[in-house]
């Protein structure tokens, strides 16, 4: 006997219709997402000639104008940081109430603990009084890189996302014209106009213990300790906790 095939249900034919609705939205979106990236890729590539340019810049004058000076007998003074790096040293062993609110204030809450910070005279201030738990310094260009690439984190929603993707940093800081990795880099280093914005994004960086530990905290760093402003000997003590 030939089998009666049922009618299908109108519910399972209205899901069907819906389904195959969704899949088309959902490739039209996909379509679309995969054009915006490819022309935000470029965008990307474009940025990081420009800044890659802007640093060759920088470095061709600093060379030329320390010739120049020494051609005249003379000395050429760089001007002075904009950002510094600090670290904490020391942990919450016989710390007074004061340098503990300085430290919370500069988002240093544990050891090995390491933030940007603008060179101005309240935040010099405020390292002054927190000095024996903090060592700071002016970083280069490849600290900050290597600092941003390898120990980055993003604060988005309070929560502490590793920065895998641009596009977690273009939803932070997208409104301020920050949409890529190279971008955090730049306006760090340069302290652009929204370096503050673009510091409360990054995490403070949880740093490893320096390879062959440290040498005396309790002393300043220009009587053998480790603590207090090392300039741009920063570079060499971070790369030993990265």
């Amino acid at each position: 006997p030939s089998v009666i095939m049922g009618a299908v249900p109108e519910s399972i034919l209205k899901k069907r219709k819906r389904n195959d609705e969704w899949a088309v939205k959902k490739a039209a979106a996909a379509d679309v997402a995969k054009k915006e990236a490819k022309s935000k890729r470029k965008v990307i590539f474009k940025r990081a000639e420009q800044y890659v340019k802007e640093y060759r810049d920088q470095e061709a004058d600093l060379i030329r104008l320390k010739r120049a000076a020494k051609a005249n007998n003379g000395f050429y003074v760089e001007p002075e940081a904009k950002v510094m790096f600090v670290v904490r040293i020391r942990g919450i062993n016989d710390i007074a109430p004061k340098t503990k609110k300085i430290l919370q204030l500069l988002r240093l809450l544990q050891i090995q603990n390491g933030v940007f910070m603008k060179v101005n005279k309240a935040t010099m201030n405020m390292l002054r009084q927190a000095e024996p738990y903090v060592t700071w310094g002016y970083p280069n260009l490849k600290t900050v890189k290597e600092l941003i690439y390898k120990r980055g984190f993003g604060k988005v929603n309070n929560n502490r996302i590793p920065l895998t993707d641009n596009s977690i940093i273009e939803g932070a800081l997208g409104k301020f014209n920050i949409i890529c990795i190279e971008d955090l880099v730049h306006e760090i280093m340069t302290v652009g106009p929204h370096f503050k914005e673009a510091n409360n994004f990054l995490w403070p960086f949880q740093l490893s213990s320096p390879r062959g530990g440290y040498s005396k905290k309790r002393l300043h760093y220009i009587e053998g300790g480790e603590a207090g402003n090392r300039e741009d000997k920063i570079n060499a003590f971070v790369r030993k906790m990265n």
